[in-house]
């Protein structure tokens, strides 16, 4: 499925799509499949730091990427486990921690004798999806996306009205996950939460308790990533069996996920509050394809 992509399908996004057509299922017997549960909307916010209400999220991507997701009606979301394409990348995005390894291989399910904690971490890992920015506009995050012909640039967002909208979104019955042209039931959970900044290599998550994998996924290494002040919106798959379609086809998971989500009316009801230009931003060309899109910028 090289190039493929999984898309959340929102009634309120710019996407229009029929009717549910696939039941995704899972089960360890794939002969005997039972219905995957249905995402839940913030099931591990207890779990998760939370930001102050008010909170500005700064997101920044190229002006090619920012276009691409306006016109698409769409947030782009990365497998956690895939982020290796860019210098720097956290190569241990969403993995257990270095020091919880043994402990979790140590641990098995009474079920499934075969299947290790450390096994259900990874796989965890392997279905979870993050769109990233920042609690902070600072010097830092404006690295990325520079490298692209036509420059980057900074997307404001309000993070309650962002919060609120994707929730209303999801928790829609219309609400469905596209696999490969196929409409599914949507079994994603959707989180929030400011990421914690860790010894990665030295800080055990299960000295006292066995961890909620999501946890994993809230954890960067202090010394190389605390700059980023990062908050970030996750949508994550249970950790365990296989999901299969309706003909027992197995589903694997992409690289990436687009979350369905309306620009136009994000620009228009404040949910995005800004837009800044980087330095090498080609805004001749940024304001004509606006234009073209339908989409105004209020004066920052």
């Amino acid at each position: 499925m090289a190039g493929q992509i999984l898309r959340v399908l929102c009634p309120d996004s710019a996407w229009i799509f029929g009717p549910i057509t696939h039941i995704l299922r899972m089960s360890h017997d794939p002969h005997l499949p039972a219905s995957a549960p249905r995402g839940a909307i913030e099931p591990h916010v207890p779990l998760l730091q939370q930001p102050p209400a008010g909170q500005l999220l700064y997101k920044v991507m190229s002006v090619e990427n920012c276009i691409c997701s306006i016109e698409g009606g769409y947030l782009h979301l990365n497998r956690v486990d895939s982020y290796r394409d860019f210098p720097g990348a956290d190569h241990h995005d969403g993995e257990q921690l270095l020091a919880d390894r043994d402990g979790n291989a140590a641990v098995a399910f009474a079920k499934a004798p075969g299947f290790s904690l450390a096994q259900y971490y990874d796989q965890s890992r392997s279905r979870t999806y993050a769109f990233c920015a920042s609690l902070e506009n600072s010097d830092y995050i404006w690295s990325y996306g520079n490298g692209t012909p036509k420059g980057n640039i900074g997307v404001v967002f309000d993070f309650d009205k962002l919060r609120a909208t994707l929730n209303r979104s999801l928790e829609s019955d219309g609400t469905a996950l596209e696999y490969n042209g196929i409409r599914c039931r949507q079994i994603f959970d959707l989180n929030y939460g400011v990421v914690q900044y860790i010894d990665w290599t030295r800080y055990r998550a299960n000295e006292t308790r066995l961890p909620n994998p999501i946890l994993y996924t809230y954890m960067k290494d202090q010394g190389l990533f605390s700059k980023e002040r990062e908050l970030r919106i996750s949508l994550s798959a249970l950790g365990i069996g296989k999901f299969v379609l309706d003909d027992r086809a197995e589903t694997d998971f992409p690289a990436h996920l687009h979350l369905g989500f309306d620009w136009k009316a994000a620009f228009a009801d404040g949910t995005i509050c800004e837009v800044t230009s980087g330095p090498r931003c080609d805004q001749d060309f940024l304001c004509a394809e606006l234009r073209r899109l339908g989409v105004e910028l209020r004066a920052a």
